[in-house]
């Protein structure tokens, strides 16, 4: 039986993914993709994942390259279906997150004369990938196919597509293949072809995520460092969204053992230490401006992807540090406005030759820090134990529930600030979409993510970011494991604790208020619903949630959405 297309280039795209070790494709229903998708639905080595709505998909797939930590690829048909995937390509793009985007496309001279689903493919998405890889495909008839793979085009070809895969793989990004393809579409053949090159994958690559693939700092440049660091009494470490990682983990126990350095943790930073601030808001969001005077750092020494806490970027580019270091192999963005050194490292070789380098400097700056933040905590526990039924309650209710060792995926907006304001169990790895930090796609990647997860995944949501994304839930790869927590405070509640929409006579345009549920979709999507209004309700439903089933459950919980602004603004008085 032929199994395999006869048009080369998806051929040779197809042999590239095998080669480059890609072994998960989501691919969106089309005609026009039908080379590539017969190819990789017939190979051994790629597991083929059909998800319909190609934004949708786009996002399923960041999921599960997220937590693979390597390539996933995406293919759809031309025309506007391509476009749908550019809000995952942005989020990739600012998340560090490897995305093979490969799109079937017309042949040039279909091109804007008037042939149905075309569109202007090429370098669509320029301002957010990596590296466009725009291929050719001759449409000559009277040339023969043999002819056809050794012509100039197919070595083009082949290097294009070699360096996209390069790309995506040593910067960790998405990267776009654009594949025109000519009728007819669905002939197959019985083998793969044998091209007059090699297919072959960068050697180095194969160390990848290894530090033994780094170059060292030199040891004198780092001495100038070490030196202003060990003369340094305030020094702040702040972590931004980080993959969980054991060294890591240790190199932060170590550096918390310095009495000059605070260290600040996100809850995406998976970093957990007694000594670290982990709820930065709490902290910072009653100081006054003499207070703010003794935090400010000689030293901010900065490392992770995207920083949730606006407070804490508004305090550091107000209170400068002498010196903003920032640690990353590729990125060093100037987050607080007084960036003084990339090191172009990985944190973990950075910390590893550092610490060869620094003595503990005594100093009160660590130990009447932590004071505050006792202080902090104290207050927190206090005021949620009074407190009545609201956004703030449920997620602390929600966060006591949650069981050991699962895998925590947050939707934006609101749910993922409620969670910085809470220690949450050591024992849970922690995801967003924080590079773009778009409610578009967070359903889509808790689900891509707990597809290739063993842990059992549990996704805290809020309504709008839920209903946008509810094409998220026309998945057949979701996990009967999978736990959807869903607080429905009826629109947008996020735009009440902003002053600014509230002194306009268009609230409705930014709250987005509505009156539905979920009860429907999951009955539609066979996810077993449960509800809760009230605190009683929701501890008895959470007696069971967790438990083993066999079909995914959703939990939504409703709050008042007239409420929960005055709460949060209470809980922040509460402080002073």
């Amino acid at each position: 039986m032929s199994i395999y297309p006869k048009k080369e280039l998806a051929q040779m795209v197809l042999q590239h993914l095998v080669v480059n070790d890609v072994e998960n494709v989501v691919i969106s229903p089309g005609s026009r993709n039908a080379p590539l998708t017969i190819g990789i639905v017939n190979h051994p080595k790629i597991n083929a994942l059909s998800v319909v709505d190609e934004r949708s998909a786009a996002f399923f797939a960041l999921g599960i390259a997220q937590q693979l930590q390597k390539p996933v690829a995406v293919l759809c048909s031309s025309g506007s279906a391509l476009l749908n995937y550019y809000p995952a390509i942005t989020e990739a793009f600012y998340s560090n997150i490897p995305l093979i985007v490969i799109s079937a496309d017309r042949p040039k001279h279909l091109i804007d004369i008037g042939d149905g689903q075309t569109i202007r493919q090429e370098n669509v998405f320029k301002n957010h990938i990596l590296f466009n890889a725009n291929l050719k495909e001759k449409h000559t008839s009277d040339q023969s196919l043999e002819n056809k793979r050794s012509d100039n085009n197919i070595h083009t070809n082949n290097e294009l597509i070699q360096k996209a895969f390069y790309k995506a793989i040593e910067q960790n990004g998405p990267v776009h293949i654009n594949v025109p393809f000519d009728e007819p579409l669905y002939e197959t053949v019985d083998a793969l072809y044998s091209f007059d090159f090699k297919i072959e994958k960068k050697e180095n690559l194969l160390l990848k995520n290894s530090l033994l693939d780094e170059e060292p700092i030199e040891v004198k440049e780092l001495e100038r460092y070490a030196e202003i660091w060990n003369k340094s009494e305030k020094k702040i470490v702040l972590i931004g969204a980080s993959y969980p990682d054991s060294m890591l983990q240790t190199q932060m126990d170590h550096i918390s053992k310095d009495p000059s350095v605070l260290v600040f943790t996100e809850t995406t930073s998976n970093i957990n230490n007694n000594k670290c601030i982990n709820g930065i808001d709490k902290l910072i969001s009653s100081l006054n401006e003499s207070e703010f005077n003794d935090l400010q750092p000689e030293i901010l020494l900065t490392f992770g992807g995207m920083i949730v806490s606006k407070r804490v970027k508004q305090f550091l580019r107000k209170y400068k540090p002498k010196h903003h270091w920032h640690v990353d192999r590729k990125n060093s963005p100037d987050t607080y406005h007084c960036l003084s050194h990339h090191f172009s490292i990985s944190p973990q070789l950075f910390f590893s030759q550092f610490f060869f380098l620094t003595e503990k400097k005594e100093s009160d700056f660590q130990k009447t820090w932590l004071k505050v933040k006792e202080s902090r905590q104290l207050k927190h526990k206090n005021f949620l134990d009074k407190v009545d039924f609201s956004d703030l309650k449920v997620f602390d209710i929600i966060n006591k529930s949650l069981p050991n060792d699962v895998q925590l995926q947050l939707s934006n907006s609101s749910i993922i600030r409620y969670a910085q304001l809470f220690d949450l169990n050591k024992t849970l790895n922690v995801f967003c979409n924080r590079g773009t930090s778009g409610i578009d796609g967070s359903t889509s990647t808790a689900i891509g993510a707990a597809f290739v997860q063993k842990k059992q995944t549990v996704f805290i949501t809020g309504d709008i970011s839920f209903f946008y994304d509810s094409n998220a839930l026309w998945n057949k790869y979701i996990k009967s494991d999978f736990r959807i927590v869903l607080i429905n405070n009826s629109g947008g509640g996020i735009f009440r604790f902003i002053p600014g929409p509230q002194t306009t006579n268009a609230l409705d345009f930014f709250e987005t208020p509505h009156n539905y549920n979920a009860s429907y979709l999951c009955k539609m999507y066979d996810i077993d619903y449960y509800s809760a209004k009230n605190e009683d309700e929701l501890k008895g439903r959470l007696k069971t949630f967790y438990k083993g089933s066999d079909f995914p459950k959703l939990l939504e919980i409703f709050t008042p959405s007239t409420e929960n602004d005055k709460t949060l603004k209470n809980y922040f008085l509460n402080f002073k």
